[in-house]
């Protein structure tokens, strides 16, 4: 290394300390002193640990704060809006709710309109069964035949998808509320009348001669085709088919007039209906059974409704096993004319009672028909 130039005045030989030029310092850029840096020390707990160093630039700490400030408008955004989106949840939470019970309703409200539906057919058949007990007693209840009370008012319908069922629920009540009282009405009639004419209630035939449904109907009331000549001829009676030997009963309260064959030599006619019973109800109907197989009344003796008087059979003209079945009940002419025996078995539920009821009511008087002879109307 070089030694410094000696000044004067140095002795030779003598040793001089080296003096080390010094560069000048460093002169900082400009833009060095506006740079800076975000120095971040983590000092674990455990000092063994060495102290961990995180340094961040300007940009670094600009991404940073931006991230907190947008943090915090989020933060500060849900906080605005939690309120409006919890309110929207418990809103569709209710509206599932709301659904999932008028669904409930609906179905309770379908049900209502079923059973209100059976209800007006149940007072259809009440209503019916009303109107054969008036021409039984031959009461004036034609009049009473598809009428009703007043028509109540229209109640208001709300605004629902079920408008259309609760308007035919409405109507449903309405008309089963009117027949009801228009039943009501008659049956107040009925009960009047019966307390006051207790022997004409306990003689009229109101019951089925054959019991427990082991029959069939196999000739109506009426103009039929014969099983014996093939011409159309008119049937007093009805025939009902049943095995031989089913037991025969009383309709009603009634004396034995005739009860055996009648003689062949009065009528040929009567002599067909083979071992024949006729009941006299009073004065005014008398029952006739005809094809008896065992007849278990005699001539005089009385009888209670529901009381065995014969058994089924095949006697006379018969083709098979059935009960031939009359009604006749006396007009205004005081003679025994046939009317349907259907009206007079009240404990029987005919598919037809409706028309059959209208023609009771309106078919011209009969004329083709055997008379009763006075052997067995006395």
């Amino acid at each position: 290394m070089p030694y410094a130039r000696q000044p004067p005045g140095h002795r030779a030989g003598a040793r001089q300390p080296i003096v080390r030029r010094q560069r000048p310092p460093a002169t900082p850029a400009a833009g060095a002193a506006r740079r800076w840096r975000l120095e971040l020390q983590v000092h674990p707990s455990d000092i063994r640990r060495r102290v961990r160093y995180l340094f961040f630039t300007r940009r670094q700490c600009a991404l940073l704060v931006g991230a907190v400030v947008l943090w915090l408008a989020f933060v500060a955004a849900g906080g605005v809006l939690a309120p409006s989106v919890v309110r929207g949840f418990l809103s569709r939470h209710e509206h599932r709710n709301l659904v999932t019970e008028r669904s409930r309703q609906g179905e309770r409200l379908d049900a209502l309109v079923a059973r209100l539906e059976r209800l007006e057919g149940r007072s259809g058949e009440l209503r019916l069964k009303v109107d054969k007990i008036f021409l039984a007693y031959g009461l004036r209840g034609d009049e009473s035949i598809g009428q009703g009370g007043f028509p109540p008012p229209e109640r208001p319908v709300p605004q629902s998808v079920y408008a259309n069922v609760i308007r035919q629920g409405n109507g449903l009540d309405a008309r089963v509320g009117g027949e009801l009282a228009v039943i009501a009405t008659f049956l107040e009639e009925l009960h009047a009348f019966e307390e006051a004419n207790r022997e004409l209630v306990r003689t009229t035939p109101s019951a089925s001669p054959l019991r427990d449904d082991r029959f069939v109907l196999t000739s109506p009331f009426g103009n039929r085709r014969s099983p014996f000549t093939k011409s159309l001829d008119f049937h007093a009676g009805m025939d009902f088919a049943a095995p031989v030997g089913t037991p025969v009963h009383a309709p009603g309260d009634a004396k034995v007039v005739f009860a055996g064959r009648y003689p062949l030599r009065r009528s040929v006619g009567w002599w067909r209906y083979g071992n024949l019973v006729v009941l006299a109800h009073g004065d005014d109907f008398r029952t006739l059974f005809g094809h008896c197989e065992q007849i278990r009344v005699r001539a005089g003796q009385t009888v209670a409704q529901g009381d065995v008087i014969a058994s089924v059979g095949s006697t006379g003209w018969s083709t098979s096993p059935h009960l031939h079945y009359e009604v006749r009940r006396r007009d205004e002419e005081r003679k025994f004319v046939p009317v349907d025996p259907r009206i007079y078995m009240l404990d029987r539920r005919w598919r037809d009672e409706e028309r059959l009821l209208v023609r009771a009511r309106t078919a011209p008087p009969l004329t083709d028909y055997e008379p009763l002879p006075a052997l067995l109307a006395n």
